[in-house]
Formats: structure tokens, C-alpha cells, sequence
């Protein structure tokens, strides 16, 4: 029995024979289940060859179509695709869950003004043999994904290299840009490497998508899809690329077995994340970012409600779809219990430790939280005593803010406070005592900070007006 949503079938052949099939009933945002009947009984360990002719439909969930007119350069059509959580059902027939993994290869014909590529390693092209007006780029992906991660994308696409086992891709109107704002990545690869192990996928490229890509990036193996929103011109982004690469360990090598444990995927991600910021950039740094992403947790919670079953750590998606539930809370409320971890058991290279560990244990697989906590108790077999004292229920499986919040580094969240505070209590004879000085040993982010202060804050019209017109407030980082 495999998933489908919206395909049209057209045969099933086993080891060469045609053989019946049925779709079932649609079930909502499921789709169909296909049905198919083997031509004779199989023994243990058998194999057989399953081919399936089919159609995908316009109006699939996993794939954006672009007209020129949507893309940069106007001339050429666009394909982009989206499949997690559950629309790969929508580009073929699988088992769509993060439960099974799977290798897979690819021939795809294009058009030959047009380029191909997948969440694969590139294996050439070719003219194609049946039209003279298409090539086919060969692709294949040898370590085992779930089906959220197969991907594929068609565009007018150029490429820089930007890093020994790294290129970037984009139209030719953004590669440029793309290349410089990126240009950090393989620093950001190595730290990664240090942290969770080799990097098993060989080669790790960005995709630059048109700005109707729904998400910040996605984890596509060997091609992080991620938005044209990133390319802010000083780098100041880069974080989310950070996070993109650490899926490489924390994700797509070791992933959750359901979408009810999300978390493990995330949080865990999170955490690889800010590490790489606090390498590159200090450890308040990686306090600042952390704390920001309470702010975050917060802010979802408050959204959903506290006692919204969304808000818990561990949720019951049965017959929910996966998407309606899509949050921070993955993130942030798992990142919290991680950082909370950290600090219980010893701090963070003891915690790393144990983050390459797991890793290591789980790599190939997917997991639920119960198998995750109980590799926490075995690698931490001398200090139980400390985790019998986290309130595990709560964090786990209770709606809500955690029963415990972290503790955070706050320098550089009290220059932003001290700042906005200034601000905020000036008379309107005190404002020109301000300046751009006042920014200058502040990162973008502390810039990003200070400004959500005010925006908190009764800040008087007058203020706001002058805040903009003086003091080139809003020019530090040329945006």
C-alpha cells in the first residue's frame, strides 16, 4: 500500500507483468491510498521490481509552478518543489512517512535552456536522445532519506563556487549577490563536522529560490533550498544557514519517526545552529540568539493558548495534518530543553558529547522521543539522580511554556534594553544627545532587538519621527 494525493495512475508492472491495482477513497489531506496486488506470494527477504506509470496533477500540493513573468529574469518558467511534511505523495507513489528511508535515482528531462537539479548528488547530463530540444541531468542520492526530502527544482539556474565541496544557485540575476552573502558556509561546515561527526553527503549546495518559496530554508540533502529574503548584503542572515546545515546531522541522518516527535528534528537542530553562531561569533552571542528564541516560544504560545495541545512538546497529530500544526514550538521549546540540559548535566562540551553520541547511535534511523530518552539515561548512566529530577511529564507532554527556563547570558540583550530605555524616557530636548554612534559596536541583531524594544514600548510619535530622520538609525548595515 503506498500514498498518493492528486496522481493520475496509469499501470503497475512487477518483474515485467501488468497487475491490478486500486485507489482507495480520498481521505481528506491524506489523499488515496494505492493498493497494489502482487502477482504471488513473496518469501522473506525477496525482492521484486515495481513499476508505476502515473501523471502528476497541476494543482499538487508539492510543486510550484512559475509563469516567466514570477521569476527574475522573465524569460523562462520555474519548478520548484515542497514535500515535507506529507506532500511527496503528491510528486509520486510512496510511503510517505519519516519512518521509512529510502535511496533513490533520477533521470529528468528539460527543457535545454533549463537546468535540473534534486536533493541528490549530480551524475551529468546529456542531450536527450528522444528530442533534440531537451537534456537530462542523472541524479542520485545513495544515503538512505525519508520521502520529505526528495526534491527537485527546474529553472534558468547559474552557479558559483563558493566552497570545496559547495556551489550556490540562483538565477543569474541573484547569483552574485547569492555567492558573497553565502561565502561562509564551508567555515560554517567545518564547525558543524567538529560538533556532530563527518559530513556523510559529499556535496552540500544552496539553492536561492524566487520569493514565493513558503520557508526560510529547507533541509534538502545536498541542496538547501532557502529564500531570497536571506540575501541581506551584509551576511547578517547567515544563522539560517547554520541551522540548514546542521539538519545534515540532526534530521535528515537521524530522524524523527513520526511528525508527533518534530522536536527531535528541530530542537536538536537548534542547538547544533547556535552553537556554530557561538563558534563564530562568541558564546553570548549563542546567549543572545537563545534568548531571543524564548521570546519566540513565548510569542507562539500566547498565539495558540496555553493549554492549545500544539503547544505541547510531544503532540497527537492522529488525523491532523502535519502543516496546521507547523509552529516555533518545535523549535524553541525543544532548543529550551536541550539548553536546560546543558546546564543540568555539566555544561556544553558535556552536552555536545552526548549530541555526537546520539548521532552516532542513530544515524540511518528514525526515532521517537522515548528512544531519545532513553539513550540520554544510557549515556548518562552516572548522573541519573540528576535526571530523575527533571520534571519530564511536564516538559514532554504538557501544553505550555516549560516548567523550568533556562538561564541566559544577558549582555548583550541588556545594551539593546539600555538603549531602547534611553529612548524611551528622552525628553524631546534630550534627542539630540543620540547618534549612529550609539550602534556602532552592535551586531544586526542586537540592532533587530533594540528596535523590537521600542516597537514594545509608548514611544511618542515625535520620537519615532525623529529616531528615523536623525541618527541614521536605520542605515548601519545599508539596508
Amino acid at each position: 500500500i503506498l500514498d498518493t494525493k492528486d496522481l493520475t495512475i496509469e499501470k503497475v508492472v512487477i518483474n515485467g507483468q501488468e497487475v491490478k491495482y486500486t485507489l482507495g477513497e480520498r481521505q481528506s489531506y491524506k489523499g488515496s491510498p494505492m493498493e497494489i496486488s502482487l502477482p504471488i506470494a513473496l518469501c522473506k527477504n525477496q525482492e521484486i521490481v515495481i513499476e508505476i506509470s502515473f501523471e502528476t496533477s497541476p494543482k499538487s500540493s508539492a510543486l510550484q509552478w512559475l509563469t516567466p513573468e514570477q521569476t527574475s529574469g522573465k524569460q523562462h518558467p520555474y519548478l520548484f518543489s515542497q514535500c515535507q511534511a506529507i506532500h511527496c505523495r503528491a510528486i509520486l507513489p510512496c510511503q510517505d512517512t519519516p519512518s521509512v528511508k529510502l535511496t533513490y535515482s533520477a533521470e529528468v528531462s528539460v527543457p535545454k535552456e533549463l537546468v535540473a537539479l534534486m536533493s541528490a548528488i549530480r551524475d551529468g547530463e546529456a542531450p536527450d536522445p528522444e528530442d533534440p530540444s531537451r537534456k537530462i541531468y542523472r541524479f542520485s542520492q545513495k544515503v538512505p532519506i525519508p520521502c520529505y526530502l526528495i526534491a527537485l527544482v527546474v529553472g534558468a539556474l547559474e552557479s558559483r563556487q563558493i566552497g570545496p565541496r559547495t556551489l550556490v544557485w540562483s538565477e543569474k540575476e541573484q547569483v552574485e549577490k547569492s555567492a558573497y552573502e553565502f561565502s561562509e558556509t564551508e567555515s560554517m561546515l567545518k564547525i558543524a563536522e567538529d560538533l556532530g561527526g563527518p559530513y556523510i553527503w559529499g556535496q552540500y549546495d544552496l539553492l536561492v529560490l524566487p520569493p514565493s518559496f513558503p520557508y526560510g530554508g529547507m533541509e534538502n540533502p545536498c541542496l538547501t533550498f532557502v529564500t531570497p529574503t536571506l540575501l541581506a548584503g551584509d551576511k547578517s542572515l547567515s544563522n539560517v544557514i547554520a541551522h540548514e546545515i546542521s539538519h545534515s546531522w540532526t534530521g535528515n541522518l537521524v530522524t524523527n519517526k513520526t511528525w508527533d516527535h518534530f522536536w527531535l528534528n528541530e530542537g536538536h537542530t537548534v542547538y547544533l545552529e547556535r552553537h556554530i553562531c557561538g563558534r563564530l561569533f562568541g558564546e553570548k552571542f549563542r546567549h543572545f540568539h537563545a534568548l531571543g528564541g524564548w521570546g519566540e516560544l513565548q510569542n507562539s504560545i500566547k498565539t495558540f493558548g496555553e493549554t492549545h495541545p500544539f503547544t505541547k512538546l510531544v503532540v497527537d497529530l492522529t488525523n491532523v495534518d502535519p502543516d496546521v500544526a507547523y509552529s516555533s514550538v518545535p523549535y524553541e521549546k525543544g532548543f529550551a530543553l536541550l539548553f536546560y540540559l546543558e546546564q543540568l548535566l555539566g555544561g556544553p562540551e558535556v552536552f555536545l558529547g552526548f549530541l555526537k553520541a546520539y548521532v552516532e547511535k542513530f544515524s540511518y534511523k528514525s526515532i521517537t522521543t522515548d528512544n531519545w530518552k532513553d539513550f540520554l539515561y544510557s549515556h548518562f548512566k552516572d548522573k541519573v539522580d540528576i535526571l530523575n529530577q527533571v520534571d519530564w511529564n511536564t516538559w514532554l507532554y504538557s501544553p505550555g511554556l516549560p516548567p523550568v527556563k533556562p538561564n541566559y547570558d544577558m549582555t548583550l540583550t541588556n545594551a539593546c534594553i539600555s538603549l531602547s530605555q534611553r529612548w524611551i524616557t528622552a525628553k524631546d530636548d534630550d534627542l539630540n544627545s543620540f547618534s549612529s554612534a550609539d550602534l556602532k559596536d552592535f551586531s544586526s541583531h542586537q540592532v533587530n532587538e533594540f528596535l523590537a524594544q521600542m516597537l514594545q514600548s509608548m514611544v511618542t510619535t515625535l520620537h519615532s519621527i525623529e529616531m528615523g530622520g536623525s541618527s541614521s538609525f536605520g542605515s548601519k548595515n545599508g539596508n
